[in-house]
């Protein structure tokens, strides 16, 4: 198999694994998310409206609002990078490209923590996200700026043995789960 079939399988397999995870431990995994990154002050994080059954870090995202400047993702097209625009609690919304929603006003920022969904991640933290490979662009761009601090944000259940790494897959610096903060293992 090849690595696009590979990681083709493992994101249907993930679907499966996150749906069964997301019933189960919603509330959870956005209290961990809360506390796992609660001293945060100052700060611009990028969260992202959940969208299917991906873990929801609006709880977190309205907690951090008062101490810092929160964005979200919007993909501007193929092949390029996400920007972000500001959101508040209670923001007016639209429809962004593939229909995600979107702030209607505020700034465009660019922020310096970004919590980042998947689909599955392995003990080294690689993600394995929907394909578009907007993430791993916008990281990579992000980190040649400066230093970036990637949180992904996902139920254990979406931990995987390994995942099949491209030259291009940007990791992420730490995993938040509905138990916590995942340890990483060591990078060979």
């Amino acid at each position: 198999m090849s690595v696009v079939e590979l990681k083709a399988q493992a994101r249907r397999d993930a679907m499966v694994r996150r749906a069964e995870a997301h019933a189960a431990h919603r509330e959870s995994a956005s209290d961990a998310l809360t506390r796992a990154l609660g001293s945060l002050r100052e700060q611009v994080i990028s969260g992202y409206l959940p969208i299917r059954t991906e873990a929801d870090p609006l709880p977190a995202m309205k907690a951090l609002a008062g101490a810092n400047r929160i964005c979200v993702p919007v993909i501007q097209g193929p092949g390029q990078p996400l920007v972000f625009k500001e959101w508040r609690p209670g923001c007016a919304l639209e429809e962004g490209p593939f229909r995600v929603m979107v702030p209607r006003d505020g700034d465009w920022l660019v922020p310096k923590v970004l919590i980042v969904p998947l689909l599955a991640f392995d003990p080294r933290f690689h993600r394995l996200g929907y394909g578009g490979g907007f993430y791993d662009r916008t990281l990579e761009s992000l980190r040649a700026a400066g230093p970036i601090r990637a949180v992904g944000f996902a139920y254990g259940a979406q931990r995987v043995e390994a995942l099949p790494p491209e030259p291009t897959d940007q990791p992420l610096d730490e995993v938040v789960t509905e138990a916590g903060a995942v340890p990483l293992a060591p990078r060979r």
